[in-house]
């Protein structure tokens, strides 16, 4: 695999930097400034292990499933829609090839409603929404 940034070259020459640290487990570093610094107190331990089972990210008031849609509908609306109806959220998510899910989905839009951003969108639905932090 190569990547489209720095080249196939430059990918094997960044590996064989890393090779010492990532068999190490550690860093090796020698200068202080370039090493990680440890968590605080009150945050979590860092981890370097790719493996791990990653905690959180779902905002409270929403399931995984409601985070999942509201990403779709927000990819295949685009931030420039806004403010728009029913018809433009259909018209839009047609424009963008999305998929039937969300094409049935954003059918159960009422007419006559306005919708400033894709929070708007997902409320309407009865998607669980994200509550707005103070």
């Amino acid at each position: 695999m190569t990547s489209d940034k720095t080249g196939p070259l430059h990918d094997d020459e960044l590996k064989a930097e890393m090779q010492g640290e990532l068999k190490a487990d550690r860093s090796t570093r020698a200068e202080e400034e370039f090493e990680l610094e440890p968590s605080g107190e009150d945050q979590p331990e860092a981890s370097r292990a790719p493996d791990e089972a990653m905690h959180g990210g779902t905002p409270p008031g929403m399931s995984d499933d409601d985070v999942e849609l509201r990403s779709d509908l927000a990819r295949h609306l685009g931030p420039g829609l806004y403010p728009t109806d029913r018809d433009g959220v259909l018209d839009t998510l047609r424009e963008n090839n999305a998929p039937d899910r969300l094409l049935d989905l954003a059918g159960r839009l009422p007419e006559g409603e306005e919708f400033r951003n894709v929070q708007d969108v997902a409320r309407a639905l009865g998607l669980g929404v994200e509550d707005h932090r103070t």
